[in-house]
């Protein structure tokens, strides 16, 4: 029956795991202001006052270019690994392959995007 400290040892980081999820949570409950003035309503971006109505739309490239940026920043999520390893695995062509042919589609995405114009900036 030595398995009690082992028991102990889980609840204790689930224990732990749970005040430290749960304290973000209820910490402005308690430390946040509670005045409520004109000014708390108001828009602004980044610390500035807006000029004229802050509900405007918005041209859909700009949503287009979001996602290509996002897709990019994903996929070197993908290429960084590759290229750690790159020198240690016995698949060096293989990899190199792999690793080609990706970029090789990425670089398709990106001319793609370039003759629909989402990469044109329109004023």
């Amino acid at each position: 029956m030595e398995t009690y400290p082992d028991y102990a040892f889980f609840g204790t980081l689930l224990v732990v795991g749970t005040i430290l999820g749960i304290a973000p949570v209820v910490a402005p409950l308690f430390l946040a202001p509670r005045s409520r003035g004109r000014k708390t309503l108001d828009t602004y971006e980044c610390g500035v006052d807006t000029e004229g109505s802050a509900w405007m739309r918005f041209d859909i490239s700009y949503y287009l270019f979001a996602l290509i940026f996002v897709v990019f920043e994903v996929d070197v999520l993908y290429i960084l690994p590759v290229a750690l390893v790159f020198d240690t695995s016995a698949y060096v062509w293989r990899d190199l392959v792999e690793l080609t042919l990706f970029i090789g589609i990425l670089f398709l995405a990106v001319i793609y995007a370039w003759k629909q114009g989402v990469l044109n900036w329109r004023s």
